[in-house]
């Protein structure tokens, strides 16, 4: 991995404009690590611009990040000279960004999913790492710049963010000492824990309300799911982005090894799947044309109901036999 991040060093030292993005309905890790990367280009006085792979605002959940401001909408930027994928294990998952990303002369991708595959020019595919944050870390010494508290920040809370406050599988001995050096850049753990988890509007409150009372135990007990459908956020005033807490929400049902969300977006399901045990819910969301990682993953129906997904989806589950 070394000799990948620093070939991704170089490329960028180079870089005449770089543009990074992350994958489409970005979260904590990638609007983090997005925007850790920028700062850290800038800081060496390469002209980076932060981007979405969504033809909409960034998610103002994370808008207390620095650099935040810095977000640009892709369609009004020109192909960049390196364009930097975070985050992001296909092209497909680029959005609205991807002709930038297949335009650029150099083609940067950083990325810690299971299912990453090359696409890009210079790749850093570590998958064992626990967050594309953390990777981003670990760039920062082949760039040769020194984490800025600013810095710091971004990729702690991409790391926080996808470790699930680091109770997830994917908490490791490396990880922990990432965000210990983290803290040592000047990061205020308490702080970011705030921010992220402790500062939610009423808006969202009523939105997860809505969800647990539709909470349901399925499959003998092995999994808990909810649905939640668009009227559900224009009636209680919850933006898009606010749904992010409610799988974590689900998943503290006591005795269930899998926790999923549902939800009903016009003729689309989106599904969000959480493990509570060792079950593998990453290879579910891959068999249902989604991806993601073994204790959390995502996937997206077309043409369907939340109840139709749901027949397709609890047989897949733990206990699908047994129902």
């Amino acid at each position: 991995m070394l000799a990948a991040l620093h070939h991704a060093a170089v490329a960028l030292r180079r870089a005449r404009s770089v543009v990074v993005c992350a994958h489409v309905r970005p979260d904590g890790d990638a609007i983090g690590s997005v925007l850790a990367l920028t700062l850290a280009l800038r800081e060496m006085g390469v002209p980076a611009i932060p981007t979405l792979a969504d033809d909409r605002e960034p998610p103002a959940t994370y808008s207390w990040l620095p650099g935040f401001a810095l977000f640009a909408a892709a369609t009004d930027l020109e192909v960049p000279a390196v364009f930097v994928a975070l985050d992001t294990p296909s092209l497909e998952r680029l959005g609205v960004a991807r002709s930038l990303a297949e335009g650029a002369e150099t083609l940067v991708v950083i990325d810690h999913h299971p299912d990453a595959v090359e696409y890009g020019t210079v790749h850093v595919l570590e998958r064992g790492a626990a967050a594309t944050g953390q990777l981003v870390w670990e760039l920062l010494e082949a760039l040769e710049v020194r984490p800025t508290p600013e810095i710091a920040l971004c990729c702690y809370t991409a790391l926080l963010t996808d470790t699930g406050r680091f109770s997830y599988q994917n908490t490791t001995p490396q990880s922990l000492r990432d965000a210990a050096e983290m803290i040592e850049a000047g990061v205020e753990p308490s702080e970011v824990a705030r921010l992220t988890y402790q500062t939610r509007t009423s808006e969202s409150l009523a939105l997860e309300a809505r969800a647990m009372s539709r909470l349901t135990v399925a499959n003998g007990g092995h999994v808990a799911y909810a649905i939640v459908a668009d009227a559900d956020f224009t009636e209680t005033g919850a933006r898009p982005e606010e749904a992010e807490h409610l799988p974590e929400a689900i998943r503290v049902v006591e005795g269930i090894e899998v926790a999923l969300l549902l939800r009903q977006k016009g003729t689309e399901v989106r599904g969000n799947l959480r493990a509570k045990t060792n079950a593998d819910v990453g290879a579910v969301a891959r068999a249902l044309g989604g991806g993601g990682h073994a204790a959390a993953a995502g996937f997206t129906l077309f043409d369907t109901t939340a109840d139709a997904a749901l027949k397709r989806i609890l047989p897949m589950l733990p206990g699908g036999a047994e129902a």
